[in-house]
C-alpha cells in the first residue's frame, strides 16, 4: 500500500502473514495496467517502488482521462510501455540485457514517444517532471511516495496538505475545491464531453 494523504492504494492479493518473514512473493501481483516491468518480466524481490509504478499510471490516467499502459497480456503491456517509454538498455535499466524472459520476447527497439504530446496538461504544475520519477525502469530510483509529497507539482495545494492525517480528505485543505474544467474537451464520434474535474483555489 501506498500512503500519503490523498492517495490509498491497496491490494490484498499480496496480503501475507505479518508473522512470516520474507521478501520473495509471487510475480502474479498488481493489476495488470499497473503492473511494472520489472516485476512483468518475472521479479519477485520487491517492496513499495512497485506502488510507486502503479502511482504514476493513476496519475497520467487522472490527467488524460484515459489509461496509460492498457495491455490485454503480459506481452503486450510490456509492448505498450516500451512503445510508450523507449525500449530499455543498460543505460536505463542496468541487468536489463541479461534479463532471461527479456530475450525470450525479442522486443522491437523503440525510441519511445512524447508523453506530454498524449497528455497535453502534463505541462502544467511540473506535472510531467513527477510522472518521469514514478516511471522509471529501475525500482530503486523510483521516487517515494514521502519524496513525491514534496515535488513542486504539490505546491499549489499549500503547506496544509503535509499536515493531513490518513483519515482526512484533501477537501480539508482551506479554500480547495473540485470544480469542473470546461476547456478540457474529450471527441468521442461528433460528440465532445468535459471528462476531467480538476481542482482549483
Amino acid at each position: 500500500m501506498s500512503q500519503c494523504p490523498f492517495l490509498q492504494l491497496a491490494d490484498f492479493g499480496l496480503a501475507r502473514a505479518k508473522s512470516v518473514p520474507t521478501k520473495t512473493y509471487s510475480n502474479e501481483v498488481v493489476t495488470l495496467w499497473y503492473r511494472p516491468p520489472d516485476v512483468l518480466l518475472g521479479s519477485t524481490e520487491y517492496s513499495t517502488q512497485i506502488d510507486m509504478w502503479g502511482v504514476g499510471c493513476i496519475m497520467y490516467e487522472m490527467i488524460s482521462g484515459r489509461p496509460l499502459f492498457p495491455g490485454a497480456t503480459v506481452e503486450d503491456e510490456l509492448h505498450l510501455i516500451f512503445r510508450t517509454l523507449g525500449t530499455p538498455t543498460e543505460s536505463t535499466w542496468p541487468g536489463i540485457a541479461t534479463n532471461e524472459e527479456f530475450n525470450q520476447y525479442n522486443f522491437n527497439t523503440y525510441q519511445g514517444e512524447s508523453l506530454l504530446a498524449r497528455a497535453p496538461r502534463l505541462a502544467h504544475d511540473s506535472a510531467l517532471g513527477l510522472l518521469s520519477k514514478f516511471l522509471l525502469y529501475e525500482a530503486k530510483k523510483r521516487i517515494s511516495a514521502a519524496t513525491a509529497m514534496k515535488h513542486p507539482f504539490f505546491e499549489s495545494l499549500g503547506h496544509s496538505i503535509h499536515t493531513l492525517k490518513d483519515q482526512e480528505s484533501i477537501f480539508s485543505c482551506p479554500g480547495l475545491v473540485l470544480t469542473r474544467d470546461h476547456n478540457y474537451k474529450v471527441t468521442n464520434g461528433s460528440q465532445a464531453k468535459n471528462r476531467r474535474q480538476s481542482m482549483h483555489f
